[in-house]
């Protein structure tokens, strides 16, 4: 039975959702808080089975019935299985993920949806197979599972693909609600306008396939652009190579994925920064203030710095020009390529990650790879 509209309660500039709204068909009518902020001021508590949704945590709850059932279809979830959701919200996916698989695992960070989930699961009988973490996704430790199928708050969604992709769990697949624009860039290929370090991350441990688009209507309060559905597959196998190298090598050439590797490499600062990372620190101390311009990136001038940063480059370039690298971008090389280019850098005594990095801090390991 729908909830009557005496129900809902207006009060700008927030206002309160019926939790029996909250797993109906959204209309446009509705509006969530900007930020905590507005848990300051002085207005009354919400009246009993109304919630506050907050967009700072991404709160845009799915509420489409169909959308939500092809979601758990799509996720392929065995009787056996443990299911790990973030985010689960009023647990409008949490119920139906319950009664397909053995048990559910959710993490939610907002303690007042915790409390309306376990409400909402023990209505249905299902309070036996799920377990709640009550904690910040990208600080946890998940427990062992088998699947993620998840309505991601916008918010996290890079470094939590991350997390997921390169963390220590082992999964067959993750089922994930992204925000549309997210997703096209995950899904990238080498070619497309839209490749890029995400794709190029993501894509070196798992395949992405799309699964379908959902449209912003479907969601309680209606956020401002569309989302899309994706599988995350990971690899049975990985390139043997070293991940926080992988990473730094990456990020330095996607900065200006479109540019030429030839001219990315011509750069007094990236030049300076790379003889320092791989300890070549001959001539670094006395160039490190007069061979940076304004800019910081213009061609090296030989007539202003010493031999050290002159050789050094040089043998950059060399290596990029007899591998038939200085004329290409980034924007249009395949993992391949890129793998193979990384190789002979490093077997030249040329490295891109600072070693001095705490290595494996969940904090540092996340932000590094998409950053």
């Amino acid at each position: 039975m729908l909830c009557p509209k005496k129900h809902v309660t207006f009060k700008l500039p927030t206002l309160l959702f019926s939790l029996r709204q909250l797993r109906t068909k959204p209309t446009r009518l509705f509006k969530c808080r900007e930020s905590d902020e507005e848990d300051k001021d002085h207005s009354p508590k919400p009246p009993e089975n109304h919630i506050h949704l907050l967009k700072s945590r991404g709160q845009h709850l799915l509420t489409n019935p169909r959308v939500l059932d092809t979601i758990v279809r799509k996720s392929n979830i065995q009787p056996t299985d443990t299911v790990l959701e973030i985010g689960p919200g009023t647990g409008n996916l949490t119920v139906r993920l319950l009664q397909a698989a053995k048990r559910v695992v959710a993490v939610e960070i907002d303690k007042r949806m915790v409390d309306v989930l376990w409400k909402r699961v023990a209505e249905q009988g299902l309070g036996d197979r799920l377990t709640v973490i009550c904690n910040d996704a990208l600080k946890t430790e998940f427990p062992q599972f088998d699947l993620v199928v998840a309505n991601i708050p916008y918010g996290i969604s890079s470094p939590l693909v991350a997390k997921l992709v390169f963390g220590e769990n082992q999964f067959r697949t993750a089922t994930l609600l992204l925000q549309k624009e997210f997703a096209r860039r995950l899904m990238a290929n080498p070619g497309d306008s839209e490749f890029n370090r995400l794709a190029v991350n993501v894509k070196l441990a798992a395949d992405v396939e799309f699964i379908m688009d959902v449209s912003k209507r479907d969601f309680l309060p209606c956020p401002k652009v569309d989302s899309s559905v994706v599988r995350i597959r990971p690899k049975d196998e990985i390139p043997d190579v070293n991940l926080e190298e992988w990473w730094a090598f990456t990020r330095t050439c996607f900065s200006k994925k479109n540019k030429t590797l030839g001219a990315t490499f011509k750069q007094k600062k990236k030049l300076m920064e790379l003889m320092k990372l791989s300890g070549m620190k001959e001539d670094y101390e006395d160039n490190n203030v007069n061979c940076l311009g304004n800019d910081g990136i213009s061609d090296v001038d030989e007539e202003e710095v010493g031999t050290g940063i002159t050789s050094f480059r040089e043998k950059l370039i060399d290596i990029l020009r007899t591998s038939s690298f200085e004329d290409k971008r980034p924007s249009k090389l395949s993992h391949e390529e890129l793998l193979h280019l990384l190789s002979l850098v490093n077997q030249a005594g040329i490295y891109f990650h600072d070693k001095t990095m705490l290595k494996n801090a969940s904090s540092y390991v996340y932000s590094a790879a998409f950053d």
